[in-house]
């Protein structure tokens, strides 16, 4: 190798510290979008400050959620649909914390790639600032790394965390009782679990990303790719609102894995799958794969994408409340004795 006349520097290196700092200022309008009350500082600083007091907490409790998007970045890098998936970094997280009866209020993101596009790299991040937009949350800080070697040409990764508060005495779950109803919110499709298993399923049947999408309009990578649905907002107004004892994010596990978490010991879950329709790309994957209902109710979320425990007596009213705020609510279900989920009729 040829050194430069002025010797090597760290671009020759593989690592462009201007296209670093350019990047940081294309996405501080993005950033700034997402303010808040209780941000202190934009961008820039080696840590990031958040006032409490001034976002109207009286006796804190913090509570500190991370994720990343999985697999499904393999399809956006395929495609370089990569909008969206700063949105599902988003969810993942924020979509935790609201279970815990936690109000989302900053987010930090990580990127890493072998070579920094700025493009690239802006539209992630700015759809990163569009799911703190929508979670009412500020997108305070980050990091991209850039790291020659540790990842093939075009290929990322992303991952995040989220910090939200509830006054003490606010967490959930509580009260979680026999006869409460359980409030099934429509997901937006995959989200972001199971797609080592999605991506497995379209190998299987021999369509590519760019092709027809068999049970919509759009390409079947668009199809994969539509964001994890933010429930953030309707949460926190059935919160306010009272009557819920429990929240439940579907993620990775399903209907059967997750709603136990937020069921006491002694009691479990009793589930109508006749109470709402399999979304079509759940039919398509269990038809393609001859996926069985038990392995689709335990890896997907099929349809459901968040599920409210709630008072009975309120059940109704909270409905209301959630349909006002956009969300389509299904009653599938009811809290009852012995442990685990139990399901009623079929999916397929």
């Amino acid at each position: 190798m040829t050194l430069p006349k002025n010797g090597i520097t760290y671009a020759d290196a593989g690592v462009d510290i201007d296209a670093g700092n350019a990047l940081i200022d294309r996405i501080k309008p993005a950033a700034k979008r997402t303010d808040r009350p209780g941000v202190m500082a934009g961008l820039g600083g080696f840590g990031a400050l958040f006032d409490l007091k001034a976002a109207g907490y009286v006796d804190p409790i913090l509570v500190a959620a991370t994720d990343g998007v999985g697999t499904k970045l393999r399809i956006a890098i395929d495609t370089g649909h990569v909008d969206g998936v700063g949105i599902d970094l988003v969810a993942m997280c924020v979509n935790d914390l609201v279970c815990q009866g936690a109000e989302p209020l900053f987010f930090l993101d990580y990127f890493a790639t072998g070579a920094l596009d700025t493009e690239q790299a802006a539209r992630i991040i700015e759809g990163i600032a569009r799911g703190c937009e929508g979670a009412g949350c500020a997108l305070i800080g980050g990091e991209t790394a850039e790291m020659p070697g540790m990842y093939p040409a075009g290929d990322f990764d992303l991952a995040g965390f989220a910090v939200g508060a509830m006054e003490r005495g606010a967490e959930l779950p509580t009260g979680v009782a026999e006869g409460d109803i359980l409030l099934g919110l429509a997901s937006d499709g995959v989200h972001s679990n199971g797609y080592s298993l999605v991506r497995k399923l379209v190998e299987i049947s021999g369509l590519g990303w760019d092709d027809a999408c068999p049970w919509a309009d759009p390409s079947l990578g668009a199809e994969l790719l539509t964001p994890t649905r933010l429930y953030v907002r309707p949460a926190l107004a059935a919160l306010r609102a009272g009557g819920v004892h429990g929240l439940a994010h579907i993620t990775g596990g399903g209907l059967t894995e997750n709603l136990p978490r937020v069921l006491p010991d002694d009691l479990g879950a009793r589930i109508d799958l006749g109470a709402w329709a399999l979304p079509a790309v759940f039919r398509w994957m269990a038809k393609t794969g001859g996926i069985a209902q038990a392995e689709l109710l335990k890896t997907f979320n099929c349809g459901i994408g968040l599920v409210l425990v709630v008072e009975a007596a309120r059940a109704d009213a909270l409905t209301a409340l959630l349909e006002a705020e956009g969300e389509t609510v299904r009653r599938i279900g009811r809290v009852g004795t012995g442990p685990g989920v139990q399901y009623d009729g079929a999916l397929l």
